[in-house]
């Protein structure tokens, strides 16, 4: 079963209005947008990194307002139980028997703000849910639905009292990136409508929750070329050989990048992977997945840096193999 060139024209023009709606409260970031709505297609979760003020809150909660769905968010605070995330299992003495009572994780889209001020006990409540869409409470497993995305955020540079993400849950988000700041114009027009408060509010519902898992489930039928696989493969396994590299990316990292680069392609409104859709990829999938050497980093090599040189060095395919 292969995408036809009609669907493939719906997907592309449904998911322009969407970042069309999104771009309403996050102006001027066309890309990471796009980049948003890819992790939320390819059933992924999403790590947003970035300085205050630079819109990660405004940009999870307009996704989420996108949506016609639950969404939930939860403040992560040193305090915070994984109980607080799961949820718990309460004695009703009314009824005589235990009743469930479902945490903020049971939503189709989770914000988890500032997810490193939490202890590593509250971080890892979100291992099973991330990996496997379900949650284990008290013996009993419990799933959370389709769709699901988790959209964490954290603050680079404000380290006191946080707890650094171990690398097996930074290794189960599909993709990390960062806002940046707004470009002059979005600046501009920003500063003339100071008097919305909040233009998160400016987006309303225009999708259902049962279209978006049509959407992810017609993206697995994107054609990639055996020859864009094996360069895939090839890239992942250059990274773990890489001299500034000590730790390369996962299989979980490579099959990531096939599973972007499809939604990618069909986001383009084309039914088969090129080249150019992983390297476009390449850096927000692979980014938080490769660990440097000590030494490197101490003199200034960046993860880009690194990943840049894969794509120069590992050649793409210039023919189809079938």
């Amino acid at each position: 079963m292969t995408v036809t060139t009609e669907q493939a024209r719906w997907f592309h023009e449904t998911f322009e209005k969407l970042a069309d709606n999104v771009e309403k409260a996050v102006l001027g970031k066309r890309n990471v947008i796009r980049l948003v709505l890819t992790a939320l297609l390819s059933e992924g979760h999403l790590l947003l990194e970035d300085y205050p003020g630079t819109g990660k809150t405004q940009l999870a909660r307009a996704l989420a307002n996108t949506v016609q769905g639950s969404h939930a968010r939860i403040q992560f605070t040193p305090d915070l139980l994984p109980s607080d995330v799961t949820g718990v299992t309460v004695y009703d003495q009314g009824k005589g028997a235990f009743e469930f009572h479902p945490g903020p994780i049971f939503h189709s889209i989770v914000l988890a703000d500032e997810i490193n001020r939490a202890s590593p006990k509250t971080q890892s409540a979100l291992l099973e849910v991330m990996e496997e869409g379900r949650v284990t409470v008290d013996g009993a497993t419990r799933d959370v639905g389709r769709p699901f995305m988790v959209i964490a955020t954290q603050n680079p540079i404000e380290q006191a009292g946080t707890y650094r993400l171990p690398e097996a849950q930074l290794d189960r988000f599909l993709m990390k990136t960062s806002v940046g700041y707004p470009d002059q114009n979005a600046t501009v027009e920003l500063l003339m409508n100071s008097s919305v408060r909040d233009r998160a509010t400016l987006v309303t519902p225009i999708i259902t929750a049962p279209t978006v898992t049509q959407m992810a489930e017609m993206a697995d039928q994107v054609y990639i070329d055996p020859a864009i696989v094996a360069y895939v493969s090839a890239l992942v396994d250059e990274s773990r050989r890489h001299k500034h590299v000590r730790l390369g990316a996962s299989m979980r990292g490579c099959l990531a990048l096939v599973r972007t680069a499809k939604v990618w392609a069909l986001a383009e409104g084309r039914s088969q992977v090129l080249p150019d859709d992983v390297k476009s990829l390449a850096e927000p999938v692979l980014c938080h997945r490769l660990i440097l050497d000590p030494e490197a980093m101490f003199n200034g090599v960046t993860v880009e840096d690194v990943i840049g040189d894969l794509l120069t060095s590992v050649p793409a395919p210039t023919e189809r193999v079938a």
